[in-house]
């Protein structure tokens, strides 16, 4: 199977995200550094990633809370994410960051990192406190992985490698990963995960409702794409959302759609955000977001009472 086509999804978000942010639907002084070019995309897609960042955040900020400073951050198929930096902007400070991606997709943010003054000053002062090793960068709080997700063992060394501890709290963030992978290799990394790490929480955002007709259109658009969604049985509504990772050991988990996360967000920003740009197509709107969701999972007790919005 080639993960071209699901590579190159990358290239295309960091290109949404940047569209949004230029027109200042949130903030994020960092992604003009992994994007070349400008292409203003549509209010649609605009407010959708609006949500998704929102919402993704809303629960980051929730485990954060409740573990301050003694925790990890393992985000899976980071692509160019720049979560890192806006953590270290806003003044959060963690034990570890480890992102996870492709070699091929690894490499191409370590060499951007590399020419980036900004950048390369965020993660660490001293040149000895920054390492390039082909693919991979590692310093003292934040590490860059190259290697495949369903490589188990491959994962593992290279995490103890990146100074991880099994034994505190450690969120694990997706973003349009799992849906990529067979299930039986999601499923095996879920358990892996769960069997390996003592108190985990984990934010999964992804497709849902993808068995009605404008989920099989979606499922066209991407394939003529060359994206297969090789388990996108999990993503077939909220409930083989949350069973995904039940079955495989964890506690618990809760899933809503984009509608529910987007009336959820603070009703200030949000009306902020609205009159930025004019919507016509809010049923096109709707309906995207009717086939996103955000799934939480948790095993152990930080997050044991993070049950609701």
């Amino acid at each position: 199977m080639s993960f071209d086509g699901v590579q190159a999804t990358n290239c295309d978000a960091t290109k949404c995200k940047y569209s949004a942010v230029k027109m200042g639907y949130w903030h994020d002084n960092y992604i003009q550094y992994f994007v070349t070019g400008y292409e203003r995309k549509t209010p649609e897609i605009n407010r959708g990633y609006y949500a998704r960042t929102k919402g993704v955040a809303m629960f980051m900020d929730k485990f954060l809370m409740k573990t301050g400073s003694n925790c990890q951050i393992i985000n899976l198929g980071a692509g160019f994410d720049t979560l890192y930096w806006r953590l270290k902007e806003s003044g959060v400070r963690i034990n570890n960051y480890i992102e996870i991606d492709f070699p091929s997709v690894t490499s191409k943010k370590c060499f951007l990192i590399k020419k980036n003054k900004i950048l390369l000053d965020t993660i660490g002062t001293h040149e000895d406190e920054i390492k390039f090793i082909g693919p991979e960068l590692h310093s003292n709080d934040y590490h860059i992985i190259g290697t495949d997700l369903r490589n188990l063992t491959e994962l593992d060394k290279k995490l103890c490698q990146s100074g991880i501890n099994f034994e505190i709290p450690t969120l694990f963030l997706t973003e349009c990963v799992l849906v990529y992978m067979e299930q039986e290799s999601s499923s095996m990394l879920l358990q892996w995960i769960a069997k390996k790490f003592n108190d985990i929480f984990f934010i999964n955002y992804e497709q849902v409702n993808m068995n009605d007709n404008f989920g099989r259109i979606m499922l066209d658009n991407l394939r003529s794409r060359g994206c297969q969604l090789a388990g996108v049985d999990a993503c077939l509504s909220p409930q083989t959302q949350i069973d995904r990772f039940v079955r495989v050991g964890w506690d618990s988990a809760r899933s809503w759609n984009m509608i529910n996360i987007y009336e959820y967000l603070p009703v200030d920003d949000r009306y902020r955000m609205e009159r930025l740009e004019m919507l016509d197509e809010l049923e096109l709107l709707q309906q995207l977001l009717q086939h996103y969701c955000i799934t939480i999972a948790w095993k152990g007790g930080t997050m044991a009472d993070v049950d609701h919005l």
